[in-house]
């Protein structure tokens, strides 16, 4: 990626106010953070990587619920609640699966898809990042 493309992401982010933009060019991904007003962005370059053509589906052809934005995964919604799903519960369309927290603000998020939840691959309170698999659902 040459410089003159890094300054119009440069520039892009500052026009739209944003602290974060991360772009994937050719197997290559970019990330650029600001940290503060007065802070510029960090540049860091990730290694190449291969992106699969499809979502992620395996031999049993588990579907992916994946995070909608970036943001703090909650699985119930307040402390000492009973989570939304646990592994071997049955979830519909439209069932509420977590919360993610972003800005101040919690976000229900909504399953997709119906089947039965095989895997949960984020702990409670852990950060997501924006298409991060949060659960494995088999459909029934």
């Amino acid at each position: 990626m040459d410089l003159e493309k890094l300054k119009e992401f440069i520039t892009f982010m500052n026009e739209n106010n944003l602290c974060e933009l991360e772009v994937e060019e050719e197997g290559k991904r970019i990330r650029l953070k600001k940290f503060s007003v007065d802070q510029p962005p960090i540049i860091s370059q990730l290694k190449p990587t291969t992106v699969p053509e499809k979502p992620q589906e395996t031999t049993t052809n588990l579907i992916e619920i994946k995070s909608p934005m970036v943001g703090t995964f909650y699985r119930a919604p307040s402390p000492g609640a009973k989570p939304y799903k646990e592994i071997g519960d049955i979830v519909k369309s439209g069932d509420v699966v977590c919360i993610i927290e972003a800005m101040k603000l919690m976000n229900e998020i909504k399953s997709e898809v119906n089947g039965k939840v095989v895997q949960i691959l984020v702990e409670n309170g852990q950060p997501v990042e924006f298409g991060q698999t949060l659960f494995l659902v088999e459909p029934v």
